[in-house]
This record gives C-alpha cells, sequence and structure tokens, in this order.
C-alpha cells in the first residue's frame, strides 16, 4: 500500500517554525525530516504534516498554501514597540483573542434573545473627559471603592473581588494565564498584559493571568477605561513611561487614578518615612504593583525623574525574580477564565436547549458532561 505524502513549500515549512517560537532542536527531535522536508528530498505524509500543524499550533490549512499569510491581529494593537521575539502576533495570542471573539459573539445574541438593552457607559467618554470624574464613575459604576479594597488581605482576594465586581457589572472579565484551557501553552506578559473588546451589548475584558497578582489590577483598571471609551484594543499597559498613543495614555492615567486616586494617596504617604519601606507599604495598602505606587510619586512631584527610573529597573528585577503561585479549585478557575457571567449564560442556555451541549463544551474548552455539570453546580445554576 502506497503511503500518502504531501507536498509542502520550504518556506511554508519556515514560516511555520518560526511562528510557532518552538526550540528548533525540540522540534527537529519531533520531526527528524524537517530539515529534509525544507530541501524538498522528501515529502512528509498526512500524518506526519497534521502532526506537524498540532505541534506548531499552525492551521493546517495554511501548510497547503502557495506563500507564507500575513497574519494581522483582528484588534487594535495599542502596545509600545513588541520585543524581538514578538515582532509577529504568536499562535498563542491570536488564538486567546479568537477564543474571546468567539464568546462574546454569543453573549451578544444571547443578550439580544433576552431583550437585554445595551450598558449606557460603554463609549459613554472620551479622552478629552476629565480623568478623575471618569475614575470615580468607574468605581461607583462597579461597587468597588477604595476602601474595601485595602480590606483585603491578599492581593489575590483583592483582585478576586475586583474581577467580580467588573463581571457583576455587565462586563465578561476573563482572567487566564493559558490558551484556552492549554495548561502547556502559558501566555507570556511580555507579549501583552490584556485586551478589550468593547461592545455595548457584551463588553469583553481579558486579563493575562500569568502576569502577577498586583499587575493583573492595573491591568483590569486600564481595560475598563478602554470600555468607558468604547475602544477595542490590545494592550501591554506599560506603567514605566506611560504610553505613546494618546489613549493608552489616557487610560493608564484613569487606571492610576482608580486604583490609587490623588487625594487618597495624599492623605496617605509619608514623606518623613524610609522611601522603599513606604514604597511597599502603600503597594500593600492599595493593593497594586509597587511600580504603579513609583509611577504615582513620579507623577505627583513626590520623585524625580532620575530616582524614578533607578528605583523602577532595581524593582522590576526584584519582581521578575518572585516565584509563581499556581494550582488551585479547577471549577473557580475555570469559572475565572471564561468568565462567571458569561459560564453562567452559557450553560443556563444549554441546559434549556437554546445551546447543543457541543457547542457549549467549544465555548469552555470542556470534554466531559460531567465536568460541566460540576461546573454548573459551583457556579449554583444547577
Amino acid at each position: 500500500m502506497t503511503t500518502l505524502r504531501v507536498p509542502v513549500q520550504p518556506e511554508i515549512l519556515d514560516w511555520a517554525e518560526n511562528r510557532s517560537l518552538q526550540d528548533g532542536e525540540l522540534l527537529r527531535t519531533h520531526f527528524p525530516k524537517l530539515d529534509d522536508w525544507k530541501e524538498g528530498s522528501v515529502q512528509p505524509t498526512l500524518k506526519q504534516l497534521e502532526d506537524f500543524a498540532t505541534f506548531t499550533h499552525t492551521p493546517f490549512g495554511f501548510l497547503m498554501l502557495s506563500e507564507p499569510p500575513v497574519e494581522q491581529l483582528p484588534i487594535p494593537d495599542f502596545r509600545t514597540m513588541p520585543t524581538e521575539r514578538y515582532e509577529r502576533p504568536s499562535p498563542d495570542l491570536l488564538e486567546t483573542i479568537y477564543i474571546c471573539q468567539e464568546r462574546q459573539d454569543w453573549y451578544r445574541d444571547f443578550m439580544r434573545d433576552i431583550d437585554e438593552s445595551p450598558l449606557p457607559f460603554v463609549g459613554k467618554e472620551t479622552i478629552r473627559s476629565d480623568i478623575n470624574n471618569v475614575a470615580d464613575e468607574i468605581r461607583r459604576t462597579i461597587g468597588m471603592d477604595i476602601a474595601d479594597r485595602r480590606s483585603y488581605s491578599t492581593w489575590q482576594d483583592a483582585l478576586r473581588s475586583f474581577i467580580t465586581h467588573a463581571d457583576d457589572s455587565g462586563i465578561l472579565v476573563m482572567c487566564s494565564g493559558v490558551v484556552g484551557n492549554n495548561n502547556h501553552r502559558t501566555l507570556d506578559p511580555q507579549e501583552f498584559r490584556g485586551f478589550a473588546l468593547a461592545d455595548a451589548l457584551a463588553p469583553l475584558i481579558f486579563i493575562n493571568g500569568s502576569d502577577s497578582k498586583s499587575a493583573q489590577m492595573f491591568t483590569l483598571a486600564h481595560e475598563l477605561a478602554h470600555i468607558w471609551l468604547g475602544s477595542t484594543a490590545l494592550s501591554d499597559v506599560p506603567i514605566r513611561n506611560g504610553a505613546q498613543n494618546e489613549i493608552e495614555l489616557w487610560c493608564n492615567k484613569v487606571a492610576a487614578e482608580i486604583l490609587v486616586p490623588e487625594n487618597v494617596f495624599r492623605d496617605t504617604f509619608s514623606v518623613d518615612a524610609s522611601r522603599d519601606e513606604e514604597i511597599q507599604r502603600m503597594s500593600r495598602a492599595f493593593k497594586v504593583s509597587s511600580l504603579v505606587i513609583m509611577r504615582r510619586m513620579l507623577d505627583l512631584g513626590y520623585l524625580s525623574s532620575g530616582d524614578y527610573w533607578d528605583l523602577y529597573h532595581r524593582e522590576e528585577d526584584r519582581l521578575r525574580s518572585l516565584p509563581k503561585n499556581s494550582g488551585g479549585n479547577f471549577f473557580l478557575t475555570q469559572a475565572v477564565r471564561a468568565s462567571k457571567r458569561f459560564t453562567r449564560a452559557l450553560i443556563v442556555s444549554t441546559l434549556e436547549g437554546h445551546t447543543l451541549h457541543r457547542d457549549a463544551f467549544r465555548y469552555l474548552g470542556l470534554t466531559k458532561i460531567d465536568t460541566f455539570n460540576k461546573l454548573g453546580q459551583s457556579l449554583g445554576v444547577i
């Protein structure tokens, strides 16, 4: 029996390898004939090519093209200049955006079916709006003030409550450090920290859960500002220098005011205390990154530019060295990954027969009905 072999352009194989960001040696360990395929001395079998597509996270159809495709981000890119590693969007980033867009499309249709009204705050503001007023309104709308946040004993508790309040206000907040439910595909905060998909019926915020908890607080606040602008965008939320983009600069200022209001900061900050100790104390009090506190000190005149940069680089190195937390309850994690609001609505719609189990499983990244039912029980909808 003749083995079916598939011709592939060498340029396509090069493109798929570079796009995957996989280690070259590891790739050739799994596909020892890869260089032979590129030279054209031998062609891969259909099974080998399917395995190669899976391993490199490449849509199989792309491997059949005559020349490499140009992949564009499906949403506006407001990040600062990406690192050399991410000159093109990674498969992990692209798939994460596509997953969120699918979920948003489903939820928008769901909201229309139940005759829900558009949310009045989406797109309500412009970058000419007063930053302090917008920050006050966002805090009031999501129902979480400074005293609430400062009362939590841990970063995790404060972040979880912040996400819950935003989700309860009508915004689908999804926080995950991996692609879908694949724990082997970790999202890199160096590529992006979050994005917002603005929509009057189904606004969505995604937070890169691989980032530190304190940094995630700032990302959520930043993306909330995008929702109030009605601005869909991919962000890396650079605290160090504000931002070059006018919209990102405005969103950063709103985020800082949401988390660390100027009047509260001035009343709380002690100029007589040790500077390093005061930065850490303020960071713990407001449940934000020490980098955010340092930026507020610079903006409000408590730090010179030279001192700020010295402290910033030192603190950034320290934060990178801290261990990352992992593990936890699967069902709690899953609900946060896909948004509690979205997950509840999807499960109810499925149980009522309006959505196929097959589609619900795909949106949630699940494979078993038992897991689906237990997830519903954990959220109180079964």
